[in-house]
């Protein structure tokens, strides 16, 4: 049964940073493209970033140089390093295959204060 975990949200300052991490069990972790989303408030749920088998990545424009990607396949792990935080992207993240063919997890919630 696949499960993904996601954690490392909380409440930051306009500026500030966080690093998220999704925890994945019941896949084959990684042959997967693993990707970061979220939905804020109202919104629906939008791709952030990216991140292929080989390392390569790809991000939206509203975070291409705040955020970063990476995985560790050994710990069947995907990371997402946010700096430089708006109040924009104040939203729950979540993680998922892309495209999206996993269960969603219960996502963490990020909320950037201005």
């Amino acid at each position: 049964q696949v499960r993904l975990v996601e954690s490392g949200g909380g409440l930051v300052q306009a500026g500030g940073s966080l690093r998220l991490s999704c925890a994945a069990s019941g896949i084959t972790f990684s042959i997967y493209v693993m990707a970061w989303y979220r939905q804020a408030p109202g919104k629906q749920r939008e791709l952030v970033a990216y991140i292929t088998s080989g390392g390569g990545t790809n991000y939206a424009d509203s975070v291409k140089g705040r955020f970063t990607i990476s995985r560790g396949d050994a710990k069947n792990t995907v990371y997402l390093q946010m700096n430089s935080l708006k109040a924009d992207d104040t939203a729950v993240y979540y993680c998922n295959s892309r495209p999206a063919v996993m269960n969603w997890g219960q996502g963490t919630q990020v909320t950037v204060s201005s």
